[in-house]
């Protein structure tokens, strides 16, 4: 049998998308499990996204996409970025591709050698270590720890950058935290890169619109214009609107960086499907309002999930700017046993134990560079979650 190439050796299967499997293939034994592990919202997607991929398709266009994003889709982009970022990209700044995963993927591919390094605020989506070992590239994870919030320390990022630093990704709000990044923090982490001006810059915006409690989101290349030629703006529809089968993602930055995405973009996908795009149109230029209804939702659902964490014995939060997700830090319930017999050494333990035993699906914070965490997704009905948080708490009362 041929050998499967070394680059794969590597490179994990994603921890989150394995809990998730792990919850469908419970309930396909009939066992009422509630995933908490999916980043995925619960809402619909928009009717007037739907309605226009119906149209587009009802129309005929259905033919081959353009490589990088249709026209319309590109301008609809354009006005977004200048809408809600202050941003000045035109088309050929702009690169559509299938998801903002394959934007990160293209990005690297891109520029990326093998040798090249790219320094990880950590914890961190598991995808972006896994995207960099595939280019070759090595991932330079730099730890954010709790009592800073979950951000990045400028004199941490100042001591990972070496001459083979090719990236520094941000993400904010974070994924598996919920952190956001002020702009008096993001001015600080500007500062740093000015001092080294042969790095990119990769900031993952996807969580833009889900903030709370006031907090005002920003980004790297509109806080510190000085940056902007260095910086690939990163976006997309899945989060915001609710359009993660969509598959749609897209970003803005310089002309050449641009333009040799767009040529990786053209190999491994050539271009995405012609009724997305005229979906991501009409979501992007059309009524805003649900953003802000949603998010809060999601707040009432962090508010409520943070309350239930805050009685349970042995768990320690911080409290999220955004995003919608929970990062509870269970060091104080490592060493214990659970009822079902399970030792609990680790936070990998603790959640294949939860699982198991009281059928509620969660990620170890191992997965995402970070113990002894788990990563809780409150992207569900209060219902769910009321009864998520009434097990969680009889399996922690339980552990002896």
């Amino acid at each position: 049998m041929p050998a499967i190439a070394d680059r794969l050796k590597h490179v994990s299967i994603s921890a989150s998308a394995a809990m998730t499997q792990r919850a469908r293939d419970l309930a396909a034994q009939g066992i009422g499990v509630i995933s908490l592990s999916a980043g995925e919202p619960d809402f619909p997607t928009p009717a007037h996204a739907t309605e226009a991929a119906h149209a587009a398709a009802l129309a005929g266009d259905t033919k081959y996409p353009s490589m990088d994003g249709t026209p319309a889709l590109k301008a609809a982009i354009s006005r977004k970025f200048k809408r809600d970022n202050n941003l000045d990209y035109d088309a050929s700044q702009i690169v559509v591709c299938g998801g903002g995963k394959q934007v990160i993927f293209n990005a690297i591919l891109a520029t990326c050698n093998p040798g090249d390094e790219v320094v990880i605020p950590t914890p961190s989506w598991i995808s972006y270590a896994d995207i960099v070992r595939f280019a070759g590239a090595v991932p330079v994870p730099v730890a954010c720890p709790q009592q800073t919030g979950f951000k990045i320390r400028p004199e941490d990022l100042e001591a990972a950058i070496t001459p083979r630093t090719k990236w520094l990704f941000l993400n904010f709000p974070n994924n598996p935290t919920g952190a956001a990044c002020s702009r008096e923090e993001m001015k600080a982490i500007a500062e740093v890169m000015l001092r080294h001006p042969d790095v990119w810059i990769m900031t993952d915006d996807i969580y833009e619109h889900l903030i709370y409690d006031g907090f005002e989101f920003c980004t790297i290349a509109e806080v510190e214009p000085r940056l902007y030629d260095r910086v690939l703006t990163m976006n997309g529809a899945s989060k915001a609107y609710a359009m993660t089968g969509w598959r749609l993602g897209f970003c803005g930055g310089p002309k050449d960086l641009i333009k040799a995405i767009s040529n990786v973009n053209g190999q491994n996908g050539g271009g995405t499907a012609t009724v997305v795009q005229a979906a991501a149109v009409a979501v992007l230029d059309g009524p805003q309002d649900l953003l802000k209804e949603r998010a809060a939702i999601y707040k009432q659902r962090r508010d409520f999930v943070l309350g239930k964490l805050a009685e349970i014995d042995g768990i320690r939060c911080h409290k999220p700017e955004g995003a919608f997700y929970i990062f509870p830090n269970i060091a104080g319930l490592l060493g214990r046993t659970s009822k079902g017999g399970r030792k609990i050494e680790t936070d990998t333990d603790f959640v294949m134990a939860l699982v198991e035993e009281h059928h509620v699906a969660t990620v170890q914070g191992a997965a995402y560079g970070m113990s002894p965490f788990f990563r809780i997704s409150y992207a569900t009905s209060m219902e769910k979650l009321d009864e998520a948080c009434a097990r969680l708490s009889q399996f922690c009362a339980d552990l002896r």
